[in-house]
């Protein structure tokens, strides 16, 4: 077996067995398989697709290729909650400190940027000193302790997964319904939680653009979770336009930390709320998801839910100060307002657009040995079905770099869609599976 074969196989259009799939894996974790021979088998999945079995395959050859968590001591209910990713998506942060909050425990790893959407490491990495690759035994004990801890993809959970997530983003081949689906799969089972709340996002600013593509997904998401023996369930949410207000690391955390004190846009408010009674009701601590929900809003506004993400944050080595006083974050350079030159109504804002954007500020990687700026970003101050008027200000860019910072105003202006009539408010949860 070699992987010129293997490579040839899928580029035809063949099915790979699993044989063959176990042997790229290993192959490409262990060095003897090198990047350009595993970029065009990815690039060959990514045109040929690859059916459920051998996304199966590939997910547990995936899981397989380093350690895999044992969280049982912790309790015997761990839930985990992942999102298919999406532009100014930092649900997770916000949600993570509220579940923690109601005594169910949190044991998350969480990815970096990956294509125009952000990575949630990448924005708590924006808060000084939060150390996200924690030793495995620190992060148990964390979550024993305090309830919460999160950390990004260590080399010994799915190492495999790492080395393709960072090789699909810099060729084109992240938005490919198998390579998503085992990614996500592969660390979640890796990571030891025995429940996942799945939040799949839909539109022109996540991977699967159409609501068919979401629920197939979904259900190729829960086929492989029941495989492995973890009971999953799926939100699917609208990425049609951005979550929130904010894109951008430093500028999400800031968004995150007024969340979690009860300021939040009604999208955020929405998807915390579901998702999150979803997490309550599989974790068994209620099957009511509309009493689920009041829980959630009870624990922000007692402070709970804030308290708990000091504290996590603090645990994880991060300035606290910074989250007690947002003016301490660096800000950018150049603060630009995108102004309105129509009387109307906001009837698109392009999700994908704002995300490339972001991206092209330098909020997210164009090459994965690239840095992020921090501060750089958008602020949205009209979305869609908001009424403007000539020299309203849509949106403000946070640049560095004047030239670019110029370039976004104009890129983000365009991202934007206007009508004379005021157009469906746009739905923030499109289904459960």
């Amino acid at each position: 077996m070699n992987i010129l074969d293997i490579i040839a196989k899928k580029r035809d259009k063949q099915e790979l067995t699993k044989e063959e799939i176990e042997f790229f894996i290993n192959g490409y974790t262990n060095g003897t398989i090198t990047d350009y021979q595993a970029a065009a088998l990815i690039m060959a999945i990514y045109i040929n697709g690859m059916n459920s079995r051998e996304t199966t395959d590939m997910t547990m050859s995936m899981t397989n290729s380093g350690e895999t968590l044992d969280l049982s001591s912790i309790s015997n209910i761990v839930v985990d909650k992942h999102s298919t990713g999406g532009v100014g998506d930092k649900i997770t942060i916000i949600l993570v400190p509220i579940i923690a909050s109601l005594g169910i425990p949190v044991a998350k790893m969480s990815g970096r940027g990956l294509g125009f959407t952000g990575g949630t490491i990448d924005k708590l990495e924006s808060i000084p000193g939060y150390n996200a690759s924690l030793e495995l035994k620190e992060f148990v004990d964390n979550v024993k302790k305090i309830g919460i801890s999160v950390i990004g993809q260590t080399m010994n959970l799915a190492p495999a997964d790492k080395k393709i997530y960072a090789l699909r983003d810099t060729i084109s081949c992240v938005d490919s319904m198998p390579l998503i689906a085992s990614s996500i799969m592969s660390k979640k089972i890796a990571a030891g939680a025995n429940k996942l709340v799945l939040e799949v996002t839909c539109g022109n600013g996540a991977f699967m653009k159409n609501k068919e593509d979401a629920i197939k997904l979904a259900n190729e998401m829960k086929e492989i979770g029941k495989l492995a023996n973890k009971e999953t369930i799926c939100v699917l949410t609208n990425m049609n336009e951005p979550i929130g207000k904010t894109v951008g690391n430093t500028l999400e955390i800031i968004e995150a930390i007024d969340a979690l004190k009860g300021n939040m846009s009604d999208d955020v408010e929405t998807i915390i709320t579901t998702v999150g009674a979803y997490i309550i009701k599989l974790s068994g601590n209620g099957n009511n998801i509309e009493e689920n929900k009041l829980k959630i809003m009870e624990n922000i506004k007692n402070g709970k839910a804030y308290n708990k993400f000091i504290e996590w944050i603090s645990s994880q080595g991060g300035d606290i100060s910074y989250v007690e006083n947002i003016e301490k974050f660096e800000k950018a350079k150049y603060i630009m307002p995108v102004i309105s030159k129509c009387d109307g109504y906001v009837s698109k804002l392009n999700a994908l657009d704002v995300g490339k954007i972001s991206v092209n500020l330098g909020a997210g990687r164009m090459k994965k040995e690239d840095g992020i700026d921090n501060s750089v970003g958008i602020v949205l101050n009209k979305k869609i079905s908001e009424k403007v008027a000539v020299g309203d200000i849509l949106a403000y860019v946070y640049a560095n770099d004047e030239v670019k910072g110029n370039k976004a105003v104009e890129d983000l202006y365009n991202a934007y869609e206007f009508s004379k009539n005021e157009p469906e408010k746009q739905e923030h949860i499109l289904g459960i599976v």
